[in-house]
């Protein structure tokens, strides 16, 4: 799955980091499945993950997660 983040929304409170919103699109390497959307992170995993490489990354677990829950 190609990730590529078109946004990333940082929302402080009292001058702190207070959350995130990694905004994103993907598809697959055919182009026949298409995803787009955001997945929001709290300061410490979005400090913890700032490069884009590790943030792609992090989306695509984010989604894994989403798809497929643990029961």
């Amino acid at each position: 799955m190609n990730i590529q983040i078109t946004n990333i929304n940082i929302q402080y409170e009292n001058d702190e980091l207070s959350n995130v919103q990694i905004y994103f699109s993907g598809h697959d390497e055919e182009r026949t499945i298409h995803l787009n959307g955001f997945i929001p992170l709290s300061s410490e995993e979005y400090i913890e993950n700032e490069s884009v490489t590790a943030l792609a990354t992090l989306i695509k677990q984010k989604i894994n997660e989403k798809l497929n829950p643990a029961e």
